[in-house]
């Protein structure tokens, strides 16, 4: 990094298995807290902005409302404690930061969970899906496309400098989520034996794992869009580009030509 003397450095590496970071608590921290620690020092000895990527599992998810980044912290799992431990570390260091704190993030390439329930939908007569679960899927790009905004505004401004929640509008269920990706792919032909009505809802205990999830995973964003002036889309549309990416179709209605769908909107 000093040889380089970048003006931004860009963190969105994570250790993101959450249940195996259960049996692997070292290597989660060295990944999630130890590795951005060293890269804020970094930032801090070179004047380098330093963006970095934490989660929504920093708190315990209790209560129905979201969460802003004042709200005390209570990770419940190994991945949320380390990547807290990320983010304090980072603060300590003195570095000009931007920690953008976010949940349920989606992209078109890799296995994801929109993917996964095309599969089983394409197989199967029912689903069970986790119902007590409620977040805000966020797609990649949205956040690619928010950090060059925020980046643009904080070379002007330092004192932007700190921790924001990011993440799409609105809240769904992990349930209402693959109701959501069934519906959208059946519309657009695709052969599925599963429907949006025959996504059973379940509970969190029904479907035990090693790490504990946050029930409530929403994040009060009102931080960011005032201190950044933007307008954030609603879940449904993000995870809509992301199908129609991955399943090669086109979004309705069409983009008219010569025009761009909007991700993160300026409001000004």
């Amino acid at each position: 990094v000093a040889r380089v003397a970048p003006q931004v450095i860009a963190n969105a590496a994570a250790y993101t298995a959450v249940d195996r970071a259960e049996s692997e608590p070292q290597l989660a921290r060295t990944v999630n807290a130890q590795s951005p620690g060293l890269l804020a020092r970094a930032a801090a000895a070179s004047g380098a902005w330093l963006l970095h990527f934490s989660t929504d599992y920093v708190f315990d998810g209790s209560g129905n409302e979201p969460r802003d980044e004042q709200h005390p912290v209570a990770p419940l799992s190994v991945y949320g404690r380390t990547k807290l431990e990320g983010e304090e570390l980072i603060r300590a260091s003195g570095c000009r930061h931007l920690i953008l704190r976010t949940s349920w993030v989606h992209a078109a390439r890799g296995q994801n969970f929109a993917r996964t329930m095309l599969r089983l939908a394409a197989e199967r007569d029912q689903l069970r899906v986790v119902d007590d679960q409620v977040g805000a899927p966020t797609g990649a790009d949205l956040l690619a496309d928010l950090s060059s905004h925020l980046l643009r505004v904080a070379r002007t401004r330092p004192e932007v400098s700190g921790t924001y929640h990011a993440c799409a509008a609105g809240h769904t269920s992990w349930c209402g989520y693959a109701r959501h990706v069934i519906g959208w792919a059946a519309d657009r032909g695709r052969p599925l034996r599963t429907t949006p009505a025959q996504v059973q809802p379940i509970a969190t205990a029904e479907y035990p794992l090693p790490a504990r999830r946050p029930l409530n995973s929403r994040l009060d964003t009102r931080k960011l869009c005032t201190t950044f002036d933007v307008g954030l889309p609603h879940w449904q549309t993000g995870v809509e580009r992301m199908l129609a990416e991955m399943l090669d179709l086109p979004l309705a209605p069409p983009v008219a030509p010569g025009t761009a769908t909007p991700i993160a909107t300026p409001t000004r």
